[in-house]
């Protein structure tokens, strides 16, 4: 009995030889680890796209943003070297009024005459302040004599009031002139801003607040109100009777960045006194109650006053975390997440564009091959002059079309497997009519005829299952192409765009030599998902080439 069963068991060669076809392929497969190693990266890869693609908590085209505090101007400053020119009420002064009040104040010839033939004279308080006249001559040798004149012309100035006449008098010429006046209008380099958003200053308040701050008073009563002013250095303080804060006036002009922010007669001041003072940042403290540091940078007289402000700013380029596995991108993406649904599309493209050539090439190069003769000629002549189309400039074209018409990522994958389709096929068309050409000679498929079956059925259940080993190879192999095809388009700019991804694309966005060697982390994961993808289909395809090869020992 036990001699029975031992002659029951099979040895290895017995095993063999009652084994399907089908199971000694898969054997000799799976005999082969590279083969093995590249089945196991593909499924990998199938799981990381597809699976992790779901469980992910993030989509490929997410933006994330991060909070910091970073340096921003908030307003500019400079010393008010132009004069500015108010005019008294209901007085409308010549055009030319500015340019030849600057030529006279340089000239130190304060009377002059405008394009309209109008006499107007200069009545100067000091150096950044001049009242306008219409001024009209005058012979008045006891005037010039006054001790009111003597005064006026000690102080530096050239006007005063005799016997309740407002005179002033030029000495640019050989000889002293007076003149009577009648004030149109007063001139300074100080700018005026009140503590009220709604107040509105009279000219009143203009002339008699400026000739004050460059007197020197310390009360001044314009429009029937009385005001005290405090100086401070060049700035003076205008307060109210009662002591409330009323106007700022400067010699420095200050203005906000944006419409946004509003400086304060405060504000100026302070930062004013800080510039004044040489320092490089001061402290203010706003209507709220809030304290902030303000920064002052100098570039040969023109101030800008900076903050520290918490902005919102896109998570560009961040560094692996417990968040972001693989770090953000330059727009702020999750680069896990990019590479996953990037990884589904460029393993798509590879099996959809292998099966259109497969379709494609088995159906042409079965019927060349199979009927020859004139229709063989008329198919391969077909396959040579797709054969001949340069791939490199059609995907250019391709590209510019997509480009002009703002083709959407739907598109552009479709558009690519087509035309990579198109072009691809070709190759398995000759496969298959050289393997129909030598297999329909066989004595199996004289046999198949002479039984009278059917031209459909001799093809496609004698014939292309014969050469569906090579079919497999190939498409095993193409895969890997294709992938590495459509990343080198995407990389190239003429494939997948953003914000749609594919590893390609995620290659293409490092287009800086600085991002490239400093933030490793953005390419090389794509770049390796790649490189193993091709590799592993290339395993495969080695594997099973070996296990349909009879002849292998394997």
């Amino acid at each position: 009995m036990e001699n029975e069963k031992n002659n029951m068991k099979l040895d290895d060669a017995q095993r063999v030889r009652v084994l399907s076809p089908g199971m000694m392929v898969a054997k000799r497969f799976f005999r082969n680890r590279l083969a093995i190693v590249g089945l196991v990266i593909i499924i990998c890869m199938f799981l990381f796209a597809f699976v992790g693609g779901a469980v992910n908590p993030y989509s490929q085209s997410e933006v994330f943003y991060r909070t910091e505090e970073m340096k921003k101007d908030y307003a500019g400053a400079a010393k008010i070297d132009e004069f500015q020119v108010f005019a008294a009420d209901g007085v409308e002064l010549p055009s030319d009024v500015y340019s030849k009040m600057i030529l006279a104040v340089t000239k130190n010839a304060l009377v002059f005459e405008t394009r309209d033939g109008q006499t107007l004279a200069l009545g100067r308080i000091d150096d950044d302040t001049y009242h306008i006249y219409a001024a009209e001559q005058q012979m008045n040798p006891l005037a010039l004599k006054s001790e009111e004149h003597d005064a006026a012309e000690a102080a530096g100035q050239n006007q005063f009031t005799y016997n309740g006449v407002e005179y002033v008098f030029d000495a640019s010429g050989v000889k002293e002139t007076l003149y009577t006046t009648t004030e149109l209008g007063i001139a300074c380099r100080k700018s005026v801003t009140a503590f009220d958003e709604g107040t509105t200053f009279s000219y009143d308040f203009y002339s008699k607040v400026l000739t004050a701050i460059a007197n020197g008073d310390k009360n001044v009563e314009a429009d029937g109100v009385n005001y005290t002013v405090e100086n401070e250095g060049s700035a003076a303080m205008i307060h109210t009777a009662d002591g409330a804060d009323y106007a700022y006036v400067s010699d420095m002009s200050m203005n906000p960045v944006s419409s946004g922010i509003v400086l304060t007669p405060a504000f100026k001041e302070a930062a004013e006194a800080a510039m004044t003072a040489g320092e490089n940042s001061f402290e203010y403290t706003d209507e709220q109650g809030e304290t902030d540091t303000y920064l002052i940078k100098d570039k040969n007289g023109q101030y800008t006053i900076q903050r520290y402000q918490e902005t919102r700013v896109i998570d560009s380029y961040a560094a692996p975390s417990v968040k972001h596995w693989c770090g953000t991108d330059g727009n702020g993406m999750d680069l896990l997440a990019r590479l996953m649904y990037g990884g589904r599309i460029s393993l798509m493209i590879g099996f959809v564009v292998v099966i259109i050539e497969l379709i494609i090439g088995i159906i042409v190069g079965g019927i060349a091959g199979f009927f020859g003769g004139w229709v063989d000629t008329i198919l391969m002549r077909v396959v040579d002059v797709v054969y001949c189309i340069p791939a490199i400039p059609l995907y250019l074209i391709l590209g510019s079309i997509m480009d002009y018409y703002k083709a959407s990522a739907k598109t552009r994958i479709y558009m690519l497997c087509i035309v990579m389709s198109i072009i691809g096929w070709v190759s398995i068309a000759r496969i298959i009519r050289g393997q129909i050409l030598s297999l329909r000679e066989q004595e199996f498929m004289t046999a198949a005829e002479a039984t009278g079956i059917r031209v459909s059925r001799r093809i496609f259940r004698h014939l292309i299952p014969n050469v569906i080993p090579q079919l497999v190879v190939f498409a095993s192999m193409g895969i890997g192409d294709v992938i590495l095809a459509e990343s080198t388009l995407s990389f190239l700019g003429l494939g997948i765009k953003y914000p749609a991804a594919s590893w390609g694309s995620i290659i293409n966005a490092v287009n800086d030599s600085y991002v490239m060697t400093n933030y490793l982390f953005v390419w090389v994961p794509a770049g390796v998902l790649i490189l193993l993808t091709v590799l592993a289909y290339n395993f495969i395809g080695d594997g099973l080439r070996d296990a349909f090869d009879p002849k292998m020992k394997r």
